[in-house]
């Protein structure tokens, strides 16, 4: 299948509703939220399906007011919250934002949700469990819905409610995989690419789907780093602090399942602020990390769990990545307080055409 081209003459890249795979892009909120806008505008123009916002007070602007502003400054592209939580933010609160945004752009907004990490860890607080995922997405649900929930006795309800709202769960392991199947209406997988753990994790969610009786199928998103290169075993290198913090969070034997070895990396590594996945000096992660995590294995990692490679290349793991069920890509760049420019475009011009012909090829 050729590209259409759009009035100016360039091709057009958007992926149509034929397509198999629907493409998203994190957008950290690290900078002013107009320059935030900018950039998910840009990606509406690029034919991106999805922008999403990850949530962490301390390090970033708040998530809800950030995507307030992006869906007003848009007028098609999906956002969603990759991932908040239920541990800084209550229930109800998550509840009357969500609503809030929905409110916005009816039909646009998915509420992304997880177990919390580094909106949680900093300031003294600990991950839900999956007992506390339960109860808590139960009532952001109940709430939306406009019933009533009993809180410690009291029993309230939210005001003009918003029942419409997507609620979508983060999981990586076995018993989270298949909770999101249960209580969720979309799971967002945080264990890349790599095809038999995706088959694996896929499963596990349709497991939960069953368990409760849903005969439709539950929207799986895969999250996972990307960049264009045809130099990988360079580019790999800005991968070690994401590897090892993996292995900092018990997934080494996860990664060694794949031939990724990765040394005992401790909890605090000396200089590392606030951890090693949103290091504030990322350079000096990479290198507090080559101890911990070879060349080798760094470009290993990048081949396996991440879509790191040329556009081909990449191309023909979202094949595999449609192939095992999954719905959506959602596509992150290395680092927490750099907007994602690079990326944003080459994957728009490189990749997009080539994943569109694919689909219909």
């Amino acid at each position: 299948m050729t590209l259409s081209t759009d009035p100016s003459g360039q091709p057009d890249t958007s992926i149509d509703a034929s397509s198999p795979l629907r493409v998203g892009i994190r957008i950290p909120p690290c900078r002013p939220v107009g320059e935030l806008v900018e950039v998910a505008q840009q990606a509406e123009e690029l034919g991106y399906d999805q922008v999403w916002l990850p949530d962490s007070q301390l390090l970033w602007r708040d998530v809800y007011a950030t995507a307030a502003v992006v869906v007003a400054g848009t007028s098609r592209i999906g956002v969603g919250t990759a991932v908040t939580n239920v541990v800084t933010r209550h229930p109800a609160v998550v509840a009357s934002a969500a609503r809030t945004v929905a409110e916005l752009a009816p039909g646009r907004f998915t509420l992304g949700l997880g177990v919390g990490d580094s909106a949680v860890r900093p300031v003294g607080l600990r991950q839900s469990t999956g007992a506390d995922m339960r109860e808590r997405v139960g009532m952001i649900r109940t709430l939306l819905a406009g019933e009533e929930v009993d809180f410690h006795g009291v029993r309230s309800r939210l005001r003009d409610p918003m029942p419409d709202v997507p609620l979508h769960m983060a999981a990586s392991g076995p018993k989270n995989l298949r909770l999101a199947g249960e209580i969720a209406d979309g799971a967002i997988l945080l264990s890349g690419v790599a095809p038999d753990n995706l088959s694996a994790s896929t499963s596990r969610v349709r497991e939960g789907a069953r368990a409760v009786g849903k005969t439709t199928q539950v929207p799986i998103t895969v999250s996972a780093f990307c960049r264009v290169t045809d130099d990988v075993e360079a580019a790999a290198r800005e991968l070690k602090p994401i590897c090892a913090g993996i292995a900092q969070n018990g997934g080494g034997s996860f990664l060694e399942l794949a031939g990724v070895h990765v040394a005992h990396v401790p909890r605090h590594v000396l200089g590392v602020y606030p951890d090693l996945v949103h290091a504030e000096d990322w350079d000096l992660a990479v290198r507090a990390c080559d101890e911990f995590v070879s060349d080798e294995a760094v470009v290993a990692f990048a081949r396996h769990f991440c879509l790191y490679g040329t556009a081909e290349e990449i191309v023909g793991r979202l094949r595999a990545v449609a192939a095992v069920g999954a719905t959506s890509v959602f596509l992150q760049h290395v680092g927490s307080y750099t907007l994602p420019h690079e990326l944003l475009t080459l994957f728009a011009t490189d990749v997009m055409p080539r994943l569109r012909v694919a689909a219909v090829g």
